[in-house]
């Protein structure tokens, strides 16, 4: 299966972004508000500047206590940023988000954000994907 049809079968390409100048506690909120896990840090350009995740927040409260709130998400977000492309293979999705211990990725074509994959997003298709590859299976065993 490969990048786009995970992004059909999630059903949305919506992908929550902030400035990098957005308090550390706006972009909490928001992460709370629409139940997300992480938000795309947009450049002036419209590019990616980063990705801000709640790992990122809760690492900055236990090291600089409530005075990271007021910080600007910035100099908290994750500047390098793996991105992957629509004709991509899950496998190789999966693989890297692994191998990087991260759990989001943009997904880009032609310079532009085209939506963004979660790894509950990826290992849910996998798992679909086995499901259908085993009842054909089981179909062809059965006749």
């Amino acid at each position: 299966m490969n990048v786009i049809h995970i992004l059909k079968l999630k059903g949305s390409n919506t992908v929550e972004t902030v400035q990098p100048d957005t308090s550390v506690a706006a972009a909490a909120a928001r992460l709370s508000e629409r139940r997300i896990g992480a938000l795309v840090v947009t450049a002036p350009g419209g590019g990616i500047a980063g990705i801000i995740s709640e790992r990122d927040i809760v690492r900055a409260l236990a090291k600089e206590a409530g005075g990271c709130l007021v910080m600007p998400v910035g100099k908290l977000m994750t500047e390098k940023v793996e991105t992957c492309e629509p004709g991509e293979n899950s496998n190789s999705v999966l693989e890297r988000m692994t191998s990087g211990r991260f759990r989001h990725m943009p997904v880009v074509e032609n310079g532009r954000m085209v939506g963004l994959l979660s790894i509950g997003d990826v290992v849910k298709a996998r798992i679909t994907e086995i499901e259908q590859e085993n009842a054909a299976m089981a179909g062809m065993l059965s006749g």
